[in-house]
């Protein structure tokens, strides 16, 4: 489809800080919009992000600090970004004014013309992606990957591709709230899984769910949609599937790879299995050989900030496990890890989440004495669910402020212990997410790995 932007007045609502803002409103210089940006933050604030423009920032007009009500009337296209409310007021303005409300992926989706197999969930999309492509490139060797934690923005790659290789796009339930305005579903859709997660945007799990099912709501006869049998939400979207007859054939991620599944799953844990399978079945309805396939299971990438070992030596190994934004992320790493004597580290902030299973989980593999929270408002939660199980019978439950401390003091726990021989883990896995501190999670993983250099590198 043509990119027919030229001198259409579109408002682009929350410019942002992390780049997925920026992308998007170069883009749309680009082909010729008259583009209005609109954020709640001041210039200053944003300072960063407009630098980062270049020289499109000339084209544009800057309404910042505030929204305006007249430009949610006169411009015809609105483009959300994802910190801006669903029931927004002027979101409902622009709607009744006749304004086409987009997203960086409806807009992607609306004008790629390469074939998109496309990942959601709650857990483990990022490790699909990146699997599905490293599995592609054994037959698509300019296969692209693209979306929500990639460093690649939708928009940002759009017009490098070549219209015929395979793209794999990581897409967040926000991401999916407007991919119905594109008109196009993926060729391959993935759900991972559902877990409870996000509710300080949707007023119920089953509302998240909605929005996750949006991602084959478009497909078409000859498109696939890969779900994972072992989730109890799949029966959820089957009768979605149902209800709107979509056109594409549905297929379980359960399908057998012929690999020794037993010995995968003890090296990567059993979640990452499930992964592997809806990873293996995507790149196979791609068009990837099997036989390329095996191969390649046993070379699979490790994925940065998932359960990344970052330091190891014969009394101690470190994981980074940032991208555990919800309790059913630090729930997996200690399943996966629970054989060793484990320091857990966790905290942050809350997204309306619960941390009762969290809690017993907490209690089976970790002590009191070696579990270390940094302060937050899901950290509160916590302790409280903690307390209601009498996890450390009575006595307070500490949290601390600064990640930098609390690593300095798990030293002191791992090496002034009298067993020489003991070996010892330190789990870095928050099940929360990180705004109070940090800018973001991946930011919060990098700063977990510059502690860890300065603290272990002497070890």
């Amino acid at each position: 489809m043509a990119i027919e932007l030229k001198n259409k007045k579109v408002l682009v609502m929350g410019l942002g800080l992390l780049g997925g803002g920026i992308a998007t409103t170069k883009w749309l210089i680009l082909h010729g919009a008259n583009v209005t940006v609109t954020d709640l933050r001041s210039r200053g604030e944003l300072k960063d992000s407009i630098n980062k423009l270049g020289a499109a920032a000339k084209k544009i007009i800057f309404v910042l600090g505030k929204h305006r009500r007249a430009d949610f009337k006169t411009n015809k296209i609105i483009v959300v970004n994802p910190a801006v409310p669903r029931e927004s007021k002027y979101l409902a303005i622009a709607k009744k004014h006749g304004a086409r409300l987009e997203n960086e992926a409806s807009l992607f989706f609306r004008y790629c013309k390469n074939p998109i197999i496309a990942v959601t969930g709650t857990r483990g999309k990022t490790t699909t992606v990146n699997w599905i492509l490293f599995l592609l490139k054994q037959k698509f060797p300019k296969a692209k990957l693209t979306g929500n934690s990639s460093d690649q923005p939708l928009l940002g790659i759009l017009d490098g591709l070549d219209g015929k290789s395979p793209v794999v796009a990581e897409l967040s339930s926000w991401h999916l709230e407007l991919l119905s305005q594109s008109g196009r579903g993926p060729e391959v859709a993935v759900i991972t899984n559902i877990y409870r997660d996000h509710m300080n945007r949707y007023r119920t799990l089953v509302s998240y769910a909605s929005a996750k099912a949006n991602i084959f709501k478009n497909q078409k006869k000859g498109d696939f949609l890969i779900l994972n049998c072992r989730n109890e939400w799949t029966k959820f979207f089957l009768k979605k599937f149902s209800n709107w007859r979509v056109g594409s054939k549905m297929l379980y991620s359960s399908a057998k790879t012929g690999i020794n599944e037993k010995k995968f799953s003890k090296i990567s844990g059993p979640h990452n299995l499930e992964n592997f399978k809806a990873a293996y079945l995507a790149a196979k309805l791609a068009g990837v050989p099997v036989s390329a396939l095996r191969r390649a299971a046993w070379r699979l990438p490790r994925i940065k900030f998932r359960e990344e070992i970052v330091f190891k030596s014969p009394k101690l190994t470190v994981v980074n496990d940032t991208t555990a934004t919800s309790p059913d992320g630090t729930i997996a790493a200690l399943r996966r890890f629970g054989k060793e004597n484990i320091i857990l580290i966790s905290g942050g902030t809350d997204k309306n989440l619960e941390y009762g299973g969290w809690a017993k989980t907490v209690k089976r593999f970790v002590k009191p004495e070696n579990l270390f929270l940094l302060n937050g408002s899901a950290t509160k939660k916590m302790i409280a669910a903690l307390e209601k199980i009498g996890y450390s019978k009575n006595k307070k439950i500490n949290f601390y402020e600064d990640l930098g401390g609390i690593l300095k003091y798990t030293t002191q726990v791992i090496y002034e212990k009298k067993e020489k021989k003991t070996k010892w883990m330190i789990i870095f896995s928050p099940g929360a997410a990180s705004f109070e501190k940090f800018k973001n999670e991946f930011d919060r993983g990098e700063k977990f790995n510059l502690y860890c250099k300065k603290i272990f590198k002497r070890r």
